[in-house]
């Protein structure tokens, strides 16, 4: 069994570095494993809207450090079809998930649509808890401009 989980956390690092949508490496020194590997993602529902994010990657660690940033901008045409598609609840869609341990940690990426101020926001965070805290970052997207927004009802 031992044997299993050792070959499997070798196959999983050899992996980690397979990723087509990483866009920038920057090693944090000559003397470390980790680097921060910067990652483009475009939204699946709405593909006018692409994110970069930002992740340490520790190459011979078994698990990554929680720490993240993203961006996310408007790229491309957003309209009220894609808006329609969407979960518009408060807790969003989950549009990227990202294993960051062979011990269940992931970061994930959600997309919340806030209709008062006419934006997506998307949040990046890790699903396991480091030093007293989860690690996030968040971004947001307005529809000011696009044909998907929607002026405010006058009161």
């Amino acid at each position: 069994m031992w044997k299993q989980l050792i070959l499997g956390g070798i196959a999983a690092l050899a992996l980690a570095g397979c990723d087509n949508n990483e866009v920038g490496d920057v090693s944090l020194g000559l003397f470390t494993t980790k680097d921060i590997k910067i990652e483009v993602l475009t939204d699946p529902d709405v593909p006018g809207v692409t994110c970069h994010m930002s992740n340490i990657v520790a190459d011979l660690d078994l698990s990554d450090p929680s720490d993240m940033s993203i961006s996310c901008r408007q790229t491309g045409e957003i309209t009220p079809a894609m808006i329609a598609t969407i979960d518009t609840s408060k807790s969003g869609d989950i549009v990227f998930k990202k294993s960051k341990s062979i011990f269940l940690k992931s970061l994930k990426i959600r997309r919340i649509y806030d209709d008062r101020s006419q934006s997506l926001l998307y949040i990046a965070y890790s699903t396991k808890e480091t030093s007293g805290s989860f690690k996030h970052s968040m971004s947001t997207v307005p529809l000011w401009g696009t044909q998907a927004y929607r002026a405010p009802a006058q009161p």
